[in-house]
């Protein structure tokens, strides 16, 4: 099927302003993975990410009413999501060295 060469364009004060342009997307999600530059290793890894970081805020949710207990496992959640953000805006560079791959 030929795709479509229209351009979502939107007009503002007199001026047209490209919104988006067609994207060929015939070969599946390895096409919708390259067209927002995320590879399978990546997709993982931001899946990972986002599995951290859910587990942190029930964690935070889940604070006893003990202070000092309350202290413990708030900063222990503070911890693990520190380690999720960590694990998305790094984890590409983190696992490429060590596996090799670039």
């Amino acid at each position: 099927m030929p795709m479509s060469t229209s351009v979502i364009v939107a007009k503002t004060l007199g001026k047209t302003v490209q919104l988006a342009k067609p994207q060929d997307l015939s070969g599946g999600f390895s096409d919708f993975f390259n067209s927002i530059g995320l590879t399978g290793a990546g997709l993982v890894t931001k899946g990972i990410a986002a599995v951290i970081a859910v587990i942190a805020v029930r964690m935070l949710f889940s604070l006893s009413g003990d202070p000092k207990r309350a202290l413990r496992h708030g900063s222990m959640a503070i911890g693990t999501l520190f380690v999720a953000v960590v694990l998305a805006m790094y984890g590409g560079q983190l696992f490429s060295t060590v596996t090799g791959s670039h």
